[in-house]
């Protein structure tokens, strides 16, 4: 696929808040800037709050789920504690042709 590199798979990283929102507020700046320093960089590919706003979803790409989960510890709502993360890789058989 013309958007992962050799050996990488995609992962959905599904967040869900463990806390009142009240203490999510005042994290989402500094955890947007995580996720802009990982879509810099390439490993991020789409993401965006959980409709109703229960945490979030990431599409990421990686080699390992070890990989997925060291980077995720550099997330803000990982470092405070006020989310819980759930790592599913995929080697996906399929994409659109806007991602071939």
């Amino acid at each position: 696929m013309a958007f992962l590199k050799d050996g990488e798979h995609l992962f959905v990283i599904d967040i869900t808040y463990i806390t009142a929102l009240e203490t999510i507020d005042p994290l989402v700046a500094p955890h947007m800037t995580f996720i802009e320093r990982n879509y810099a960089s390439g490993l991020f590919l789409a993401s965006g709050a959980k409709v109703p706003r229960t945490g979030g979803v990431i599409i990421a790409r990686g080699r390992s789920v070890a990989d997925i989960e060291a980077l995720i510890t550099g997330d803000p709502f990982h470092m405070a504690g006020v989310a819980k993360y759930r790592i599913t890789e995929f080697d996906p058989g399929n994409v659109a042709a806007a991602l071939r």
